[in-house]
Parts: structure tokens; C-alpha cells; sequence
């Protein structure tokens, strides 16, 4: 085994199970409603926003990855669309699941030498910097969704 199929692994773990922590998007995200989804909790993003989020930088390392230039800017990276309906929702958590295994298929198929090499710029370092602060910003805003999620929970069965 290589170590980008082992990275490709600690990626793909974050999105659909199997890493240290137990908890994934996939699983995570599974019984949550378009409703609670575009929740505001507090002064925190709503889990649809954060969703949306994780999602811009993995869309933008996958276009690295397919030999394009690095077109991803911090101030658009909560720029998500109005959530109005199932169907909107769906559609966010489909395009996020479907960029997590095309994500991953790009980090396999990724020759070990090049993760040593400058990502797009040097300036932002490596690929292998780059590809582990992604799975680590992934791990840090599934955690805000987790918690988010169980507020909004308790906040629901509280008003019964």
C-alpha cells in the first residue's frame, strides 16, 4: 500500500466511516432534514452552510489535482445558495459525496513524489500540507455539525 492510498483512505474515512473518531458526514448527516439543515443556532453557520464549506475546498483541491490552477478564495467559501427545500438539500449533500470520492480516486491515483512538490504555489506549500488541512478542516467542521445537530435536537424535543 502506498501512502497516497493511505491518505486517500484518511480522507475518504472523514466523509463515509472508518476512522479513529466513529463519526463521518455520511452517517452524520443522514437523518438531518432540509429544515434543520438551514438552522441558525446562536451566531454559528447553519450545518447546510458548513456543509457547503468543507465542500469548496475539496472541489478546489480536486481541480488542482486535475491539473488546473488553484481558483479558490476564502470570502466565497460560505457563499452557499438558498437551501428552500428537500430537494435543495439533497442536492448539496449529493455534490458533496459525490466530490469525496472523486477526491479520493484523485489521492490514490496521486504519484507519491508529487506530494512533495509545491501545491500550485509554493506559497501554500506542498500537496501533502494540503491534502492533510483538509482532512483536518473536514474533521473540525464535522464536529461543529455534530454539535450543532444536538442542539437543534434538544431545542425540538425541549418544546414537546
Amino acid at each position: 500500500m502506498t501512502i497516497t492510498t493511505q491518505i486517500a483512505q484518511h480522507f475518504k474515512s472523514v466523509y463515509f466511516g472508518g476512522n479513529w473518531t466513529s463519526v463521518n458526514f455520511k452517517e452524520s448527516l443522514a437523518d438531518v432534514t432540509w429544515e434543520q439543515a438551514t438552522t441558525k443556532i446562536y451566531a454559528f453557520n447553519t450545518i447546510a452552510a458548513l456543509v457547503f464549506h468543507t465542500n469548496y475546498y475539496v472541489s478546489a483541491i480536486i481541480e488542482v489535482l486535475q491539473g488546473k490552477p488553484l481558483n479558490a478564495h476564502d470570502k466565497f467559501s460560505f457563499d452557499l445558495a438558498p437551501i428552500t427545500s428537500e430537494q435543495d438539500w439533497e442536492n448539496l449533500l449529493n455534490k458533496s459525496f459525490t466530490e469525496a470520492e472523486r477526491l479520493t480516486k484523485l489521492i490514490e491515483q496521486l504519484p507519491e513524489n508529487k506530494l512533495w512538490e509545491p501545491f500550485s504555489d509554493e506559497k501554500y506549500g506542498n500537496y501533502y500540507r494540503n491534502i492533510h488541512g483538509l482532512i483536518e478542516h473536514c474533521h473540525y467542521h464535522l464536529g461543529q455539525i455534530v454539535l450543532i445537530k444536538k442542539i437543534i435536537l434538544l431545542n425540538s424535543h425541549s418544546s414537546l
